[in-house]
């Protein structure tokens, strides 16, 4: 279920003739909406993770003539686009949030809720995996990279009784020596923050939405459309201050002055999409 569809479409403010990129393809929720709304317009649709990919080519079926399907991580997208001759696009989207199909398959190691291989991986083919992190890091960088990513005020902690339980064999295992470490204060798992932290930096999260979000003046063509969508008030900052320095810069219009939410209603329907933040960028 494709967070704030409706919103998304309308920002986005389609062409049927026009070219889009959905950098976050995910199940393809998006990218098949999108490609809808066209008629001789085309859809680039990437994600980095090529099982996603296969899921949403099979969702949007009844539209692939309009999609264009490429594999790649934030960082590899714009020598990609050019190789391929999508030099300029009419409108991008990133929805910056974790496929469920990811957080929901305990082969994938995002889940809290099922045993699984420490993995985190969103593209397996990768080298290192979340239990590489967890094993072999040295107790104070895993500290600092559990507060800095995770925003956990008790990475110490957490760090150090890791460190003394390793080797972390799996998902529950990890789980339960930081839930032991660092006891539940509130509904949310104790160990919830932690995961999020390996799993941005296994992927290196914000190193490639950097990457994105500085070859968007040379991807995106004047009065051409950017809507981010965010989950995480870390992904959020980093998309605020740059969409505010292309304004003052005079590259681009803030869309939304602030940021848009999910309606009620939505929340009702899809319990995710609740802190989902939108901002919308108009580039010159």
């Amino acid at each position: 279920m494709p967070v704030m569809l409706a919103e998304s479409l309308e920002f986005l403010a389609v062409r049927p003739d026009g070219i889009y990129l959905d950098a976050t393809a995910g199940l393809g929720g998006h990218t098949g909406a999108i490609a809808r709304l066209l008629t001789t317009g085309l859809v680039i649709a990437s994600d980095r993770d090529p099982e996603s990919l296969a899921l949403a080519k099979r969702n949007t079926a009844d539209v692939a003539e309009r999609i264009r399907w490429l594999s790649a991580k934030f960082s590899e997208l714009e020598p990609e686009l050019l190789r391929t001759g999508f030099s300029k696009l009419d409108g991008l989207l990133a929805d910056l949030g974790v496929s469920r199909h990811q957080l929901t398959d305990p082969e994938r190691g995002f889940s809290l809720q099922a045993d699984g291989p420490l993995d985190m991986r969103m593209d397996r083919s990768q080298p290192e995996t979340a239990a590489d992190l967890v094993n072999f890091t040295a107790e104070k960088a895993l500290a600092d990279l559990i507060y800095r990513l995770g925003e956990e005020r008790r990475s110490r902690k957490i760090a150090r009784a890791i460190v003394r339980a390793r080797p972390i064999q799996g998902t529950l295992h990890l789980a339960k020596v930081i839930e032991q470490a660092a006891p539940r204060t509130s509904r949310l798992h104790p160990a919830t923050q932690t995961f999020m932290a390996l799993r941005m930096a296994v992927n290196q999260e914000q190193e490639e939405l950097d990457a994105l979000l500085d070859s968007i003046p040379r991807l995106v063509k004047s009065g051409g459309r950017v809507v981010a969508i965010t989950f995480m008030s870390l992904e959020d900052r980093r998309v605020k201050r740059s969409f505010q320095a292309f304004a003052r810069d005079g590259r681009a219009t803030l869309v939304t002055r602030h940021v848009v939410r999910p309606t009620e209603a939505e929340v009702r329907e899809n319990p995710p999409s609740r802190s989902a933040k939108l901002r919308v960028l108009e580039m010159r």
